[in-house]
């Protein structure tokens, strides 16, 4: 294979999780005695750029469907996340009512809800029809396409560049990085901020995050790849910042490389020193993740089994991506884990794809009363935590798989 950003055939294995389904292709009740379409899920370090990045087996409308059911607003955490985020960027950056914001993947206008209620101008871009028909809405003007350099240039070219471009957790989901990256270098206003939240490489690493990988994540980002991606396509990164989501984030701010004059921050070094000392520039940081996926999956499954032996009913909560990859890496069934909640109304009624563990509400958790809660979106363990706090009314215990198999008291 080929490197997605630059070219080189010289790559080093990261993960291999066999074959799955695509994590977000949801199977309805009449589909479940159908086949489905897996594909390999195989992932590689370039060598020479370092981006991590998946082989490819099918076009990114495979995986970014009509019916696409991820919506950003389910979590009351993110909204704040994202209520904050316009008010620091309104604040650093002086944004006002003659301003204008784009987010490219605005999903469900989770965040530009916050621009409009604040009078500033915003677009959103999101391909997918369900999340778009969303956002609208709310008030939210959408282009309902996916983004790259041709649509930044054209939107450019009708008035509407942008002094403030957001695109949370959506670098990864390109499959051509590169003219993803030039669109912002098209898209931004003379001295506009393009900001970028994705999920750190590091962290994944650190803390043996392998069920972030799916086929819908093309890369795995650290500061390092994303620096030279950015370079390669017009952009320069002036400032980062940590975040605590996902396991662990960065939020780059990038400018245009021709035009930008914001300052570079101490920190985009410091940031590039601690990936370096922590081994990113070599190969053993990458070769060593296997094993760390393989034993996760041996102490999930481990623990399945042996609550099977104990009759205790163990059901999850959480039919998210990451949830998908832990169940089908580990071959799990609905005879060792009985269902899962979401508060999705677009998933409850649903089955998970390849486990076909089917997707149910809260009140048939009330109903069933399993002994054992795994939260399969363990970024959110906080607030689906304090959600459920009452399953310890009946003995009820929370688990989490990642990156230990954890019974919480």
């Amino acid at each position: 294979m080929k490197c997605r950003h630059c070219g080189s055939t010289h790559m080093v294995p990261f993960l291999d999780l066999g074959t799955a389904p695509p994590s977000n292709s949801y199977v309805t009740a009449d589909e479940r005695h159908l086949p489905e379409l897996w594909y390999p899920l195989v992932i590689h370090c370039c060598r020479e750029c370092r981006l991590v990045q998946t082989e490819d087996f099918a076009d990114r409308e495979t995986f970014f469907s009509s019916s696409y059911a991820y919506f950003s607003s389910f979590s009351t955490s993110w909204l704040d996340h994202a209520e904050r985020y316009v008010a620091d960027m309104q604040a650093r950056f002086g944004l006002t009512e003659a301003s204008h914001i784009v987010e490219v993947a605005a999903n469900d206008g989770y965040l530009l809800q916050y621009a409009k209620a604040r009078g500033i101008g915003c677009l959103g871009i999101e391909p997918t029809a369900s999340t778009a028909k969303a956002a609208r809405a709310k008030g939210i003007e959408i282009v309902e396409e996916f983004f790259g350099a041709e649509l930044g240039e054209k939107l450019a070219a009708e008035g509407r560049s942008a002094d403030l471009t957001a695109a949370n957790n959506v670098l990864a989901h390109v499959p051509d990085i590169n003219d993803f990256v030039a669109g912002f270098a098209r898209l931004l206003k003379a001295n506009g901020v393009a900001t970028f939240e994705f999920p750190h490489l590091l962290n994944m690493v650190r803390e043996a995050q392998f069920d972030t990988a799916y086929h819908e994540h093309y890369s795995y980002l650290s500061l390092t790849s994303v620096a030279r991606v950015f370079a390669a396509n017009g952009l320069s990164v002036f400032d980062v910042e940590t975040t605590p989501w996902h396991g662990g984030s960065l939020r780059v701010f990038a400018q245009r490389s021709d035009t930008g004059r914001h300052p570079v921050a101490s920190t985009v070094a410091a940031m590039l020193a601690e990936e370096h000392a922590a081994g990113m520039l070599g190969d053993t940081f990458y070769t060593d993740f296997q094993e760390a996926a393989q034993t996760v999956r041996d102490g999930f499954m481990e623990f399945l089994i042996e609550s099977r032996r104990q009759g205790l009913k163990v059901a999850a909560y959480g039919a998210a991506a990451k949830g998908n990859t832990l169940i089908n890496f580990s071959g799990v069934k609905p005879d060792l884990l009985s269902f899962v909640v979401d508060k999705n109304p677009a998933k409850q009624g649903l089955l998970l794809p390849g486990s076909r563990i089917p997707i149910v509400t809260e009140e048939f958790l009330k109903a069933e009363k399993p002994e054992r809660v795994v939260i399969l979106p363990w970024n959110l363990q906080a607030e689906i935590r304090q959600q459920l706090s009452y399953i310890s009314d009946w003995g009820g215990k929370f688990v989490t798989a990642v990156p230990a198999l954890t019974v919480h008291p």
